[in-house]
């Protein structure tokens, strides 16, 4: 087994089951175009959460980790005319990207997009009494995870369903040892998140496109 195999298995599920339009297509371009990393969601991914938002029949999305908008559109496509995303970014580059972005599918009065630091913009969403959501998507910088998932426990409801990415690191969270502050920041995010009486939750491990991850999955008690 190995990485050729996860990409020609992965390309074979999207194209099948998550062929992307010229909007998603696009959108992942425009990531190239303004120097941004490449690190949305796979289309595979991208579609799983969108039945995910079908499943706990969601209305109101918070994305914490805009990037270019790619998995934010995604999600858009699966709430129903009534939804609202609120999505979060901190490069005030990447924001711009989005919005256009965003703008470009159709989405600008559906997605609300709030730029600045994570941590502060829940804060303020707790603060000003912000309504709960039904299904919150963390996919920001990785050393503060658990004090995300924290907070975002502020603003669910029973039965919000909370996905987190990138909690496995190629594996690297079994290494105890690890200087890395995005490794240590999920080792802490898991463990917290075993021991949480709040919710009910599972990880499992990603492979394909992208390198070999794994997303937890919780819903909240």
């Amino acid at each position: 087994m190995n990485q050729q195999l996860f990409e020609k298995v992965d390309e074979y599920i999207s194209n099948l089951l998550a062929p992307e339009d010229i909007i998603l297509q696009e959108t992942i371009q425009s990531l190239d175009d303004a120097s941004m990393p490449q690190i949305s969601v796979t289309p595979t991914q991208g579609k799983f959460l969108q039945l995910m938002l079908l499943t706990s029949k969601a209305k109101r999305i918070l994305e914490l980790g805009t990037l270019g908008a790619y998995s934010t559109i995604w999600m858009a496509r699966a709430i129903p005319s009534d939804g609202k995303i609120i999505t979060v970014e901190f490069d005030p580059h990447h924001a711009h990207i989005a919005s256009q972005n965003i703008a470009k599918a159709g989405f600008s009065e559906k997605i609300d997009l709030r730029i600045g630091k994570a941590m502060d913009i829940l804060k303020e969403l707790i603060s000003n009494g912000e309504d709960a959501f039904d299904f919150i998507f963390i996919d920001a910088d990785k050393p503060p995870y658990a004090e995300y998932f924290e907070l975002a426990l502020q603003l669910s409801h029973p039965g919000t369903l909370i996905i987190c990415d990138n909690v496995i690191r190629e594996g690297k969270v079994l290494d105890e040892n690890t200087n890395d502050e995005r490794v240590k920041g999920v080792q802490r995010f898991n463990k917290m998140l075993a021991n949480n009486p709040k919710v009910t939750a599972t990880i499992m491990q990603t492979v394909g496109a992208k390198e070999y991850d794994g997303m937890a999955i919780a819903i909240v008690n």
